[in-house]
């Protein structure tokens, strides 16, 4: 295996730099950007729902869909904790304040809970990336599928399916099984057995209880079932053409999140690792090596892919409000290729078709087995590396 050559002080020392600035540059201008992306999804549920009672199309479903996964969005950022720190930011739109209680209800209605999500996304998954202690590790996910002796396009179709019903069938059982049901504690990573589609129907576990009681109960019959029966005035009709318009945009929200989380972490030029970071040099570097971006930039390609297009950016520092990431990110490629560290970029739909590569058999992820493979960059490279410039972050308004 050819080892690495990094300068991982450099790389450090730079990116630390630039924590310490994009940090002190919070300002109004990322609470505007918030409220903003936020009205996006509420136009976009006004007309989807204005017009899912005259007859079932794609486009209605695609814009009750894309208001869904507006909140989708604004959990993310929001419960990373991205609006924390930003000055006159409303305690409704802090980790503290959005999604919780009663408000899930208001802010984030979704097949998981908000707080077993936060713990399972934001703590296991982020500061595990690509290990074995990672519950969203892809590859590992799809070893039964990439050694099933099946015709190929079988196992295409498997993720296709997969692709469509995501979010109930993986990520609810997942989130819901990070969490003690009757006092909600977080329950430590070595302690958790996952919920699977294999078991949803085992009602003596008490997780399977609470993902049935607590998420699949309660949205599939606010959203199948009330949301249709509030146009019952406009008469029967009208009820079944909501309905089918409701099933048709829960399987583009299921496919549109599919497309822009699933490639963030696998394909054949990132890495899992069978060890953990040591330190913060070495966080940041396994950081980088096992996520990709898509490319980015502008407004609509950064709402559609709800930023997490800036993969690398945020897993860098995922308590950033969301426009910082768009800031940053030619600072943080500069930083990575001046210090020898890979940094993967691609449209949407190149980083999808190594994902699925990787789900089917035909491709593997890279395997980095100790921080020794990663080596000091040689004298005469690193001789070659002009000065650190200073480049101040740049504030969009």
């Amino acid at each position: 295996m050819n080892k690495l050559e990094v300068n991982l002080k450099g790389f450090c020392s730079d990116i630390e730099t630039l924590n310490k600035e994009v940090r002190s540059s919070l300002g109004p201008a990322d609470y505007k950007h918030l409220l903003r992306t936020e009205r996006y999804g509420r136009i976009a549920a006004l007309l989807g729902y204005s017009t899912a009672w005259i007859f079932p199309n794609p486009l209605t479903a695609f814009l009750i869909s894309l208001s869904q996964f507006t909140r989708w969005l604004m959990a993310h950022h929001i419960l990373h904790r991205g609006y924390d720190n930003v000055p006159g930011v409303p305690h409704r739109y802090t980790s503290k304040g959005f999604a919780v209680g009663k408000r899930r209800f208001l802010d984030w209605f979704d097949w998981m809970l908000p707080r077993a999500w936060d713990y399972e996304h934001n703590i296991l998954h982020h500061y595990h990336t690509g290990e074995d202690a990672d519950p969203d590790l892809a590859e590992r996910h799809t070893e039964f599928l990439r050694a099933w002796r099946i015709p190929k396009f079988l196992k295409y179709i498997f993720v296709g399916v997969a692709a469509c019903t995501w979010k109930f069938t993986y990520y609810a059982p997942s989130t819901m099984s990070v969490l003690e049901p009757e006092s909600k504690k977080r329950i430590k990573q070595p302690h958790i057995i996952f919920i699977t589609i294999k078991n949803i129907f085992q009602f003596r576990n008490k997780h399977v209880r609470m993902l049935w009681l607590q998420g699949y109960l309660p949205y599939g019959l606010f959203h199948f079932a009330v949301i249709p029966a509030l146009f019952f005035p406009l008469g029967q009709t009208a009820v079944l053409y909501v309905f089918l318009n409701k099933v048709l945009a829960e399987i583009f929200t299921n496919i549109h999140s599919f497309l822009v989380i699933g490639p963030n972490h696998t394909a054949d030029d990132l890495y899992r690792f069978s060890f953990h970071y040591d330190d913060k040099a070495q966080f940041y570097l396994t950081q980088v090596l096992g996520s990709a971006n898509y490319n980015c930039g502008d407004e609509v390609r950064d709402y559609l892919s709800i930023y997490l297009n800036y993969q690398i950016e945020h897993h860098l520092f995922p308590d950033l409000p969301m426009l910082k990431y768009r800031e940053i990110q030619p600072q943080v490629k500069q930083i990575c290729e001046k210090w020898g560290v890979p940094y993967q970029q691609e449209s949407i739909f190149k980083r999808f078709k190594r994902m699925v590569d990787v789900c089917v058999g035909n491709t593997a992820m890279k395997e980095m087995s100790s921080i020794q493979e990663v080596v000091a960059m040689p004298v005469d490279k690193l001789s070659a590396i002009p000065p650190a410039a200073s480049q101040p972050v740049v504030h969009a308004h």
